[in-house]
């Protein structure tokens, strides 16, 4: 028995953002009087295509970055992907409680992604990568957090309950809880 979701973050307005960005920048660039030429250019280095080129790689990499967690017997697995090779894993002995729960991203956490809790609070951490502000909390007796956003909150609701009743797990609590 187990849980397998992937999501992924997906900000395709900033293409759009950065394609205005680089009419903007190039537009200066060549057509100014004194502009860039090819000599200039390559004196330089190519400096100026690669200060425009770079923010496009940098939105590719977030837009294909995603969060895999798969729950079984062993415990919770989870891994960010491009920028973790292994999954971490939680194990069932390290969690004290398990729920879901509601969540704010902007006033909690201050955005998407992988995320520490505002005001320096650096042992609660979330992976938000969806808007459906419903996620699941881990907590962990060494005072640690972590929230892990949830695309499909009614399946994983009744697989907890199944899960629970199979397993016999204590930490796993079954309502959705507000803040």
């Amino acid at each position: 028995m187990e849980f397998e979701e992937k999501q992924r973050l997906n900000f395709w307005w900033l293409y759009i953002l950065l394609g205005i960005e680089t009419i903007i920048v190039c537009s200066v660039f060549l057509l100014d009087k004194n502009g860039l030429n090819l000599q200039s250019l390559k004196k330089m280095y190519f400096l100026p295509v690669l200060a425009v080129l770079l923010p496009y790689l940098l939105i590719y990499l977030i837009n294909k970055s995603a969060l895999v967690m798969k729950i079984d017997q062993c415990g919770i697995a989870y891994r960010f992907s491009p920028f973790a090779r292994r999954s971490k894993t939680i194990s069932w002995t390290q969690i004290d409680r398990l729920y879901l729960r509601k969540y704010d991203a902007l006033s909690e956490y201050g955005g998407w992604g992988l995320r520490s809790k505002l005001w320096f609070k650096f042992n609660d951490k979330a992976y938000i990568f969806n808007d459906k502000s419903i996620g699941l909390q881990v907590e962990m007796g060494n005072a640690k957090r972590v929230l892990f956003s949830i695309a499909q909150p009614d399946e994983l609701s009744l697989f907890l309950i199944n899960f629970k009743r199979q397993y016999n797990i204590g930490a796993i609590e079954t309502d959705v809880r507000e803040r």
